[in-house]
């Protein structure tokens, strides 16, 4: 039976936390092993001791799923924080599953569709596919011209490199030399993976974006610091 591990960064998030990983715990995947892999990336909330409490949690042991709880010391960034990950994952395929409430674990199943029917080798969710909720207009603006960029300078025919649901064969992602940090991993992962010639497939997923007074962290310097990755990695490809 194949396995999925569940890449779940987070850093101060204590609102959520609770509530995404019952979701993700709960999440049912037909034919897969699970397990999740947490990275608390440095938070001064509480979110770190409900994580742990959480993974010796009655709730968490009855599935009997696969805890692993990292924590870095200070923050570092997502990109940081999926590296160290990869250091602990055991499944042949990863997802990436954000620590907020905006991206849907219901939609795991629909995520590996590609996969178990066709062999994908990478999926992403897109937000731009079918009618979900849009955030606000300058991060969607943003997001979209970073997809055609990266479409234009690097051959791709995507429509959202910025969600947050990316599924990879584990093979692939541990790699891929990645060097980001912060939410610029989207970007730099995106533009690896078409380098190497892989394709990538989309599938239409749900999205409830949030406010930044609810705690969203995207702000327009990781738009800037997008931009400048894809254009080290189209003509210098170092120094990232």
């Amino acid at each position: 039976m194949p396995k999925l591990s569940i890449i779940t960064p987070v850093f101060n998030e204590e609102n959520f936390i609770e509530e995404i990983l019952k979701r993700v715990n709960g999440a049912r995947i037909f034919g897969w092993e699970k397990e999740i892999v947490i990275v608390d990336d440095g938070s001064t909330d509480k979110s770190k001791i409900k994580i742990f409490a959480f993974a010796k949690s009655d709730l968490a042991m009855a599935d009997k799923q696969n805890f692993k709880v990292i924590a870095h010391k200070k923050n570092q960034g997502k990109g940081t924080a999926v590296k160290t990950a990869l250091n602990y994952v055991s499944g042949d395929y990863i997802l990436i599953q954000d620590a907020d409430l905006e991206y849907n674990p219901n939609d795991y199943q629909k995520l590996l569709e590609p996969i178990i029917k066709d062999g994908a080798k990478i999926v992403y969710g897109s937000r731009n596919l079918g009618h979900s909720r849009r955030g606000y207009f300058l991060n969607f603006l943003g997001g979209k011209f970073l997809t055609f960029l990266t479409n234009i300078l690097f051959g791709g025919n995507l429509t959202d490199i910025n969600t947050c649901y990316k599924v990879f064969k584990t093979e692939i992602l541990k790699g891929f030399d990645l060097k980001s940090s912060g939410f610029n991993f989207c970007e730099e992962v995106t533009a690896r993976a078409l380098m190497a010639g892989y394709k990538i497939i989309e599938v239409p997923i749900s999205y409830s974006p949030r406010k930044i007074s609810e705690g969203k962290k995207l702000r327009w310097t990781d738009g800037a610091r997008g931009l400048l990755t894809i254009i080290k990695l189209k003509f210098f490809d170092k120094g990232l």
